[in-house]
């Protein structure tokens, strides 16, 4: 495994422990490595946060489009699993601490904002294509869009999720199955 990939998942084992607070003192010991090596691939903490955001979003492209090449699964499926993409190796991460990043890191919560708002253009067209074949109602996609987009945004910016005891995809989950309930016929 590469020494960038390695420390990111160390970085997400110790995020599970210590949430947004975590030190890079804790990534090394986490990760039996000096602090020295992990500067030589990140300059900082920011840097490793925001190349985290792209990693894990990346991570959820792919497996978006291993459900929309899924010929097994119906478009109605296709479009409710793709709304609520979670790969297996995320389920145990708490995104529920991921508020803190709009006060204390400002640039990486720039990123997660950007990466939500990006990369609809293939689930646009499996919502397109449930309207041809009749499966969904002729709806407004972008409004669509700009709702999942406004939902999972104030999950990232308030702690509604910590206060409600609710994890992350129990959230999403609920979410999509408003959303598409409302546009399945």
């Amino acid at each position: 495994m590469e020494l960038k990939e390695q420390i990111l998942l160390g970085t997400i084992q110790v995020f599970n422990k210590s949430g947004m607070k975590f030190t890079m003192d804790e990534l090394a010991k986490n990760l039996g490595m000096s602090k020295k090596t992990i500067y030589t691939v990140f300059r900082d903490k920011n840097e490793l946060l925001l190349t985290m955001v792209d990693y894990l979003f990346d991570n959820i492209k792919e497996a978006k489009e291993l459900i929309i090449q899924d010929s097994s699964l119906s478009t109605a499926d296709k479009i409710k699993r793709v709304l609520a993409v979670m790969p297996e190796s995320y389920k145990d991460i708490d995104f529920r601490q991921l508020y803190i990043l709009r006060d204390k890191f400002p640039v990486v919560y720039k990123q997660v904002e950007k990466r939500l708002e990006s990369g609809w253009e293939s689930t646009i067209e499996l919502m397109e294509q449930g309207i041809t074949e009749g499966v969904i109602r002729n709806i407004n996609i972008p409004i669509v869009k700009m709702m999942m987009e406004a939902a999972l945004e104030q999950f990232f910016q308030r702690d509604i999720l910590v206060s409600n005891g609710l994890s992350y995809q129990d959230a999403l989950d609920e979410v999509v199955g408003i959303l598409v309930d409302g546009i399945v016929k």
